[in-house]
């Protein structure tokens, strides 16, 4: 058995009455939110660090005080490695905790996470230490693609869509992967928030360009520029692209909890917002999407998120 296979769970892929109501095509919710490290990293991330391991690796350390953090110490706790894991200040203090719940020794550095992985570069130049990009690197979405994988297992219909959030771009390269792997054309909907939108950018230049700062609430989508391997792997699939405000992105998280009795972050609410906000919808009736097949929401999951911190949110986007 590979030792992937022991880190990362086969997700559920369940309908969503709601939302397909909303849709008015059936949806399916790929649920990354039930990863034991709660998000769709753990696939990656698992990936990247066995294979490091495999090749002398005696230490992890990551930059990312998010999701990426978490998969990064609970796959080193569970292969038996040390984690060193440094966030930026803007890291809400509950993942600390959790952090060190995973037994990851955590560091504080730099006001945003680019300076952040400065830091970590400069600790994994010491010993033989594995750097955990949160994104960008070839072993990463090789990992991730195991989402289309298993969907396509799982579905009976060949889906219309996969509707998912983009930050650096790491889930988006991981399900382009999959589906050339495949050999499958299933259309992409990528989904950010305003301030957080660095793949549209990055469209509109034909190449990753830096958005300057991450003004949006969904600080988990937070790269400042995404990774090129998106552009290697576009070619011949069909991927567009939406920006939607933080106001819509956290309704998204309020109704989902409400509905689907879940917490997730402004970051995964993006995509679901696609669904809520009628972009789907709109995607079908203006034939961008095809007439037929499910519609696919990968719920990419969220640690940094509790009740208090929902009606925070809320309230900063005048939703209270």
């Amino acid at each position: 058995m590979e030792a992937n296979n022991l880190l990362h769970i086969v997700t559920p892929l369940i309908p969503s009455a709601t939302l397909s109501q909303l849709c008015g095509r059936q949806v399916l919710l790929k649920l990354e939110n039930c990863q034991p490290s709660g998000s769709f990293k753990i696939r990656g991330i698992g990936n990247f660090v066995q294979k490091s391991k495999e090749r002398g690796c005696k230490q992890v350390v990551s930059s990312s005080g998010g999701n990426a953090g978490m998969a990064s110490a609970y796959v080193a706790k569970m292969l038996g490695l040390p984690a060193t894991i440094v966030i930026p200040e803007s890291t809400p203090k509950l993942m600390i905790s959790r952090l060190e719940e995973e037994e990851a020794k955590v560091m504080v550095h730099g006001r945003i996470w680019n300076l952040a992985h400065e830091k970590a570069l400069e600790i994994a130049a010491t010993g033989n230490s594995c750097l955990v990009h949160p994104y960008d690197h070839e072993e990463i979405w090789e990992g991730h693609s195991t989402i289309i994988t298993e969907i396509l297992q799982q579905t009976k219909a060949k889906p219309a869509a996969i509707v998912l959030s983009v930050g650096g771009g790491g889930l988006l390269c991981g399900v382009l992967k999959g589906l050339h792997k495949h050999d499958v054309d299933i259309p992409v909907v990528a989904m950010e928030t305003q301030g957080a939108h660095a793949f549209s950018a990055a469209l509109k230049a034909g190449k990753p360009v830096s958005i300057g700062d991450i003004t949006s609430i969904a600080k988990t989508l937070g790269a400042l520029m995404v990774t090129e391997g998106i552009f290697d792997l576009m070619p011949g699939l069909r991927v567009t692209s939406r920006v939607i405000s933080d106001k819509e992105a956290v309704e998204a998280c309020s109704r989902f909890a409400d509905e689907h009795r879940m917490l997730v972050e402004p970051s995964c609410g993006a995509a679901l917002a696609a669904g809520y906000s009628g972009i789907i919808k709109e995607l079908i009736s203006n034939n961008t999407l095809p007439d037929d097949g499910p519609i696919v929401f990968v719920v990419c999951g969220g640690n940094a998120v509790t009740l208090d911190m929902l009606e925070g949110w809320k309230k900063q986007v005048n939703l209270l």
